[in-house]
């Protein structure tokens, strides 16, 4: 089984993965899991299979960090996405594209 949540960050002023970017996923003022993006952008093991519940989630992209690396100036330190899960039994996947200057996200497959 796979991680319910699932995300990928994609850098469209580079048109590449934006590998490196850290992000931490949050239900109201818990912490439930944190990560980096991989090589190709990806973290797919944020949460363990079956422990989903219902609820408002943030998902938070630390971009600072992913544009410090590369000496990157940019607008948003912060990318925070907030969501809401109603149905447990399905899986959520949460990408966000990224330039220095804007974001836009969407509930992916």
């Amino acid at each position: 089984m796979k991680s319910p949540i699932t995300t990928h960050v994609l850098d469209t002023a580079t048109g590449r993965p934006a590998a490196g970017c850290p992000i931490t996923l949050s239900r109201g003022d818990e912490v439930l899991a944190s990560g980096i993006t991989n090589a190709d952008g990806r973290i797919a093991d944020l949460l363990a299979p079956g422990t989903l519940t219902p609820g408002l989630y943030c998902m938070t992209f630390d971009t600072a960090a992913y544009f410090a690396a590369s000496g990157t100036a940019a607008f948003y330190p912060v990318v925070p996405v907030h969501f809401e899960i109603t149905a447990t039994d399905e899986h959520y996947h949460v990408p966000l594209l990224l330039s220095p200057y804007g974001y836009s996200t969407y509930r992916g497959s």
